[in-house]
């Protein structure tokens, strides 16, 4: 009795810390925004960000320093796509399209990853998988109004677009990183990939360019004139630090599927926050197509594999399997 006590602790312990770092990585977008607004670029935004994480990070990073000789090649592809990339993208995104929107794009990538194992790893999928695909790229055509034309910037739904394909190299990396005898710790993994993205960033963005005197002055959030340097600080410390520490020890806690479905929550989550503090109002149609596209994103997920099938069967999206990380953006 006292080990089922044990573990309904530690899962309940790990629903909560997953739910908070569903909603600190909500929080990005909302106070990213107001600093792209108050003058400062979307690469710069996504540098001050990447670079900030990482000089917190550095005595992790000091700590599993062996992961440069071991996984050289994890480190390097985790830092591009799960880091710089995904954040590059989704930043840039926001310039262009509604915060909520950005985000339910990119949520698109649970359903992308079974193209990957498709029709990369030629892995059979299920019947279930496969109709949360469908769903997701319906709700998909109702958020962006694709009746209409696309309304929205299509340069803004193609960035957001690769956020959500470089989220495909973060399960497909966070599946690599985990298997074999001597799996990478992903607390290393994300201090040495943040390093990387760092560096990566540093010569795409060119930060020596930066108006520093926005992040010295205010900026507009819900009517009210905040401290750039506030909203920055969030952003470091809170949407991403805190956001990919709690995540990771949430999936420790919890099955990598469980904690994934909580990890959704994160586009809701953004697109309240944006309808509140941005004044970013959503269509009906965008809200219910909005709604298809997370629930195909968790059918997608959440898949099992048919117990009888003679080969692996990648049924969702985090393929089945011990892996360390969910998704994030």
């Amino acid at each position: 009795m006292r080990v089922s006590g044990d573990h309904s602790q530690q899962r309940n312990a790990g629903l909560g810390l997953a739910l908070l770092s569903a909603f600190t990585f909500g929080g990005s977008g909302v106070a990213a925004k107001p600093l792209i607004e108050a003058g400062l670029a979307p690469l710069e935004v996504t540098w001050l960000r990447v670079t900030g994480a990482a000089l917190v990070l550095l005595p992790l990073a000091w700590r599993h320093r062996g992961l440069l000789t071991r996984r050289p090649g994890l480190l390097v592809g985790f830092g591009l796509l799960a880091v710089a990339g995904v954040q590059a993208c989704f930043f840039a995104a926001l310039s262009r399209i509604p915060v909520g929107v950005a985000l339910l794009i990119e949520y698109l990538a649970p359903a992308l990853v079974l193209g990957w194992v498709r029709f990369v790893q030629r892995r059979p999928v299920s019947r279930a998988a496969a109709v949360g695909v469908v769903l997701a790229v319906g709700g998909l055509t109702c958020v962006v109004e694709a009746w209409s034309g696309l309304s929205f910037n299509p340069l803004g739904v193609l960035l957001a677009l690769g956020a959500a394909f470089c989220q495909v190299g973060y399960f497909v990396l966070s599946d690599h990183g985990s298997d074999g005898q001597d799996p990478a710790d992903p607390l290393g993994v994300i201090a040495h990939g943040a390093l990387i993205g760092a560096v990566v960033l540093t010569v795409v963005s060119r930060p020596w360019g930066i108006d520093w005197t926005v992040l010295a002055g205010r900026a507009d959030l819900a009517g009210s004139r905040v401290p750039a340097a506030a909203l920055l600080a969030w952003i470091v410390l809170v949407a991403t630090v805190l956001a990919y520490l709690t995540g990771v020890v949430s999936v420790r806690r919890l099955s990598p599927q469980v904690a994934g479905v909580v990890a959704c929550l994160e586009a809701v989550i953004a697109t309240v926050l944006a309808w509140v503090l941005l004044d970013e109002h959503l269509g009906v149609a965008q809200v219910v197509g909005g709604a298809v596209v997370l629930t195909g994103a968790l059918i997608a997920q959440t898949s099992t594999p048919k117990a009888a099938a003679a080969e692996p069967v990648a049924a969702s999206a985090p393929v089945e399997g011990e892996r360390e990380f969910t998704a994030r953006g």
